[in-house]
């Protein structure tokens, strides 16, 4: 075994996900070369950031499923043929030379502590951090376009902007992307409203400020309801209901 070699081990121990075999490899390898040592320290050390620099977070609903549909498209390697029984002494003449290691697997390893790495310099805990830590809006609304029952309407506002709402019956959530509304006041919030039977409640203020951004709705729309933004005191409407007219109102059929 060479250095490379154990140094892929190394980052496979850091992790616990060696096989029985390599295992055993790798703690004879580390027995006879203590000059490559630092490959087990700075794995240990890498993957240690990893585990504790994340806050945990819930997976995303539908991340096994995407997973396992991309592991059933994805191309299977053969498996080697098993080799004739030949002798196979080192050094002896005319002994078939030994099949490298199939290290495919271990570069997962090493990719794993490469972004350990990244996290204990800083850049990748932001990285990370901002992948598993997506804002609300976002994580729901990807969860919806993965829905089988997804639905979305556009409406546009008069003198510019668009507003489009997604939204799943069986997710239970809705989302509102707002583009290019006219921007706020220091003392204003876009608020949004389902109006319902021909009553509007209150479905949640839009948090961007700058007339473009996602928003969550407190509701889900219902057939028949229609979905209208309002614009209003900052904090929300102090009535409970809107108290200007609509900029925008999308029918949800």
């Amino acid at each position: 075994m060479n250095e490379q070699d154990f140094a892929e081990l190394a980052a496979g121990a850091a992790l616990h996900a060696l096989s029985h075999d390599d295992q055993v490899a790798f703690d004879t390898a580390r027995r006879q070369h203590p000059e490559w040592e630092h490959h087990v320290t700075a794995n240990v050390a890498t993957a240690a950031v990893l585990a504790d620099g994340v806050a945990d977070v819930a997976p995303p609903a539908g991340i096994r499923s995407a997973l396992l549909a991309r592991i059933a498209v994805a191309p299977q390697d053969p498996a080697p043929a098993a080799p004739e029984a030949e002798p196979d002494v080192p050094g002896a003449p005319g002994a078939p030379a030994r099949r490298p290691r199939a290290w495919r697997a271990r570069s997962w390893f090493a990719l794993a502590a490469s972004l350990a790495l990244l996290v204990g310099i800083g850049w990748g805990a932001a990285f990370v951090n901002q992948q598993l830590n997506r804002p609300a809006p976002v994580a729901a609304l990807e969860e919806i376009r993965q829905a089988p029952d997804a639905r979305t309407e556009s409406a546009a506002v008069a003198g510019g902007g668009e507003a489009t709402a997604y939204w799943s019956p069986t997710v239970g959530k809705a989302v509102l992307v707002l583009e290019d509304f006219p921007p706020l006041g220091e003392d204003e919030s876009y608020q949004m409203w389902l109006i319902r039977d021909g009553a509007a409640v209150s479905a949640g203020l839009v948090p961007a400020d700058d007339g473009s951004g996602p928003a969550l709705l407190a509701d889900t729309p219902e057939p028949g309801d229609v979905l209208a933004v309002t614009r209003e005191p900052e904090g929300g409407s102090p009535t409970g209901q809107p108290t200007s007219d609509p900029l925008v109102a999308i029918e949800t059929p």
